[in-house]
């Protein structure tokens, strides 16, 4: 199993074991990551690599945000980046109290990369195709992504599974 963790983050993959498939073929990704984790899959798929499971942990889905919202975002990066991360951690982890968590050092280009991000179903059905199954995971109270148009998007490119009451994290209320 490999694992992609989430913009700023590193060794968060402890707060998913409870969703996280364990085993040579599966590749597994939390918010940014699911972005990395995705692009992984279909670059192994190219090389004919096997991959039985992609699992998608609050992927970080903005293409519905207004581009307003997307550069206040960086803005705020930019600006004082260590306060922008603490923000960002607290809301992940809303309406919980922040757990600990490792972070790495980050770069403007890798928020601009999530924020900008567009999804699309034509990767989903390649991966179909080749007998991927995709496994999505959404919180209900998740502040950081737009939890409605994900679970839209998502229902039709895989199973969904809507945990109503948890956060970004996927830590339930």
């Amino acid at each position: 199993m490999k694992f992609f963790s989430g913009f700023s983050l590193n060794n968060e993959q402890a707060y998913f074991n409870e969703y996280i498939k364990e085993d040579d073929y599966t590749v597994v990704g939390f918010s940014y990551g699911a972005i990395k984790a995705l692009e992984e899959v279909l670059r192994l798929e190219e090389e004919g690599i096997r991959v039985d499971t992609l699992q998608l942990l609050s992927p970080a889905f903005f293409q519905t945000k207004e581009e307003k919202f997307r550069r206040l975002q960086l803005l705020s990066y930019k600006k004082h980046e260590a306060l922008y991360i603490k923000q960002f951690t607290r809301g992940c982890f809303t309406p919980l109290s922040k757990l600990n968590v490792e972070h790495i050092e980050t770069k403007s280009e890798e928020l601009r990369e999530l924020l900008y991000y567009v999804w699309s179903e034509d990767d989903f059905s390649l991966l179909k195709e080749k007998g991927v199954k995709v496994e999505i995971y959404l919180g209900g109270e998740d502040k950081i992504i737009d939890v409605e148009a994900a679970r839209e998007f998502f229902r039709h490119v895989g199973t969904l599974t809507y945990i109503k009451k948890a956060n970004h994290f996927l830590q339930k209320n």
